[in-house]
């Protein structure tokens, strides 16, 4: 029999869902500190949290390790970091189901105007507040058709909006992201829900937000890097297009940024994907591709290397 595989993980809950799994050691350690004698043998780290340099500096005294699994989506931080030998996985689908629902009451809120209700609200003014838009037969164009753009393709179409999902390439019901400067012009909204990598930096620019109809609600679930922030603040100013962000450039966004003061902007913290047990479900998916790679097989959610 196999002797079970090392994982590293950083926390108590990590810890007890990686001993439930078959084939599987947890070997706790905290980054600032000592490793444990058993870290010599281990194959797999999970980083928690703390900077990705002082992971990168911790893998010099892991000389068998093989895959780093991360309890996130985004890889951006590790891009190009990490040796050929040494897979990297991310916890893609973890947030899914969470971060399409903030996608769809953002659309809603700004639809319905729910901002300015807000505000009439903490004004304690009953108000004429815009009774806004309805969704129900929007065209809603979801550029991303991973697993946040399928499960925000049958929340939108519950609500009677029109879904058109674009991905890096065209297959049968996904438009590939060639195919935008046509669809754009045709949609009512567009989500952004895709990785951050050098396609896609800086995709909503000037020319992207130009193309969308007057009013066109830009909706970021992605990275705040995927929008070219003057540009979008530049339109919102004039009042040519709405937007819903939870990620923004710079982020955090600071006080005094032009972001907080446009008119027909909805913002919120980078907590779209974090909505009630998150951690959990992120170990779940980081602890079914460690099974995936202790048996033999090649996780499914490996970004590095590529193919």
């Amino acid at each position: 029999m196999a002797e079970p595989l090392g994982v590293l993980v950083p926390d108590e809950l990590g810890e007890a869902m990686v001993r439930a799994a078959d084939g599987l050691t947890p070997v706790r350690y905290a980054l600032g500190e000592p490793l444990p004698p058993p870290a010599a043998t281990a194959g797999v780290l999970v980083p928690g949290r703390g900077p990705v340099d002082h992971h990168l500096d911790l893998m010099a005294g892991l000389p068998d390790l093989r895959l780093v699994q991360l309890l996130y989506v985004g890889v951006e931080l590790w891009s190009g970091r990490l040796p050929g030998h040494i897979l990297l996985s991310n916890a893609r689908g973890a947030q899914a189901a969470s971060t399409a629902e903030w996608a769809l009451a953002a659309l809603l809120a700004v639809l319905r105007e729910f901002p300015a209700a807000a505000a009439a609200q903490a004004s304690g003014v009953w108000g004429r507040v815009p009774a806004g838009e309805t969704l129900s037969g929007k065209r809603v164009l979801v550029v991303g058709a991973g697993a946040i753009g399928r499960e925000l393709r049958v929340r939108l179409a519950a609500c009677g909006a029109i879904a058109t999902l674009v991905g890096r390439t065209a297959r049968p019901g996904v438009h590939g992201t060639g195919e935008l400067p046509g669809l754009l012009p045709a949609h009512d909204a567009v989500v952004l829900a895709v990785p951050l990598d050098k396609r896609t930096r800086g995709m909503a620019d000037a020319r992207f937000l130009d193309l969308l109809p007057p009013g066109a609600i830009v909706v970021n679930a992605a990275r705040g890097a995927v929008v070219d922030t003057d540009a979008l603040v530049d339109r919102l100013r004039r009042g040519r297009l709405r937007a819903a962000l939870d990620v923004t450039d710079p982020e955090p966004l600071p006080p005094g940024h032009p972001l907080w003061s446009v008119p027909g902007v909805l913002i919120t913290p980078h907590i779209a994907g974090g909505a009630g047990d998150h951690e959990r479900r992120a170990w779940s998916v980081a602890v079914d591709q460690i099974t995936q790679f202790a048996r033999g097989g090649r996780p499914g959610n490996v970004v590095h290397p590529a193919g």
